[in-house]
């Protein structure tokens, strides 16, 4: 049966996710980690779009990603099919990385796009990594504190402009205060 396509026009978000093969890690150490955010990089060098929030964990990946002029599938086969060659060659293995297709859920409202970048940021919360999300390295939650150390690749003004001045601790606030139960759509 074929696979349904996926809805896309230049400007669309999508909260993408993607796994591991069998639930296995995708990411060992600081360099595997590191590998991915320079295939990301690379990937902007080539193609245009935005990433307002992401968090690589050990064996998942959450991107918030604005489109531009190419679909989903193409950025995300760009960065993933280059990061899949990295570790299989790096650890000696064959086969997939990652476990079928990405998901992609369609951002179609700013009430959405908050609760999925909070969603997102507290990942590594959820998963007892860290207490507080400002402490995972592998997030874009710390560029939003400090600007100093704001990540060259991270599009920060789409969420923060949501947000009352000072802008950088409202968003705060707003990650870690707990969500009322009409803010915790189902990611």
């Amino acid at each position: 049966m074929a696979r349904k396509p996926r809805i896309w026009y230049p400007g669309a978000t999508y909260h993408i996710t993607a796994r591991g093969n069998r639930r296995d890690p995708i990411f060992h150490d600081h360099r595997d980690y590191q590998q991915y955010i320079d295939f990301l990089k690379l990937c902007l060098e080539d193609i245009p779009f935005s990433i307002h929030a992401y968090c690589l964990m050990p064996n998942h990946i959450h991107l918030l990603l604005e489109t531009e002029d190419k679909p989903p599938g193409t950025i995300i086969k760009f960065i993933h099919t280059r990061y899949a060659i990295y570790f299989n060659k790096r650890y000696d293995l064959t086969g997939h990385v990652f476990q079928g297709r990405f998901h992609a859920n369609l951002v179609k409202t700013e009430e959405y796009f908050l609760i999925a970048s909070r969603y997102i940021h507290l990942n590594p919360v959820e998963a007892k990594i860290v207490h507080n999300p400002e402490h995972y390295y592998w997030s874009s939650f710390p560029s939003y504190l400090d600007m100093d150390k704001r990540n060259s690749f991270l599009t920060t003004e789409r969420t923060l402009s949501l947000f009352p001045k000072p802008h950088h601790l409202a968003y705060q606030t707003f990650v870690e205060t707990e969500p009322t139960e009409d803010q915790s759509i189902s990611l």
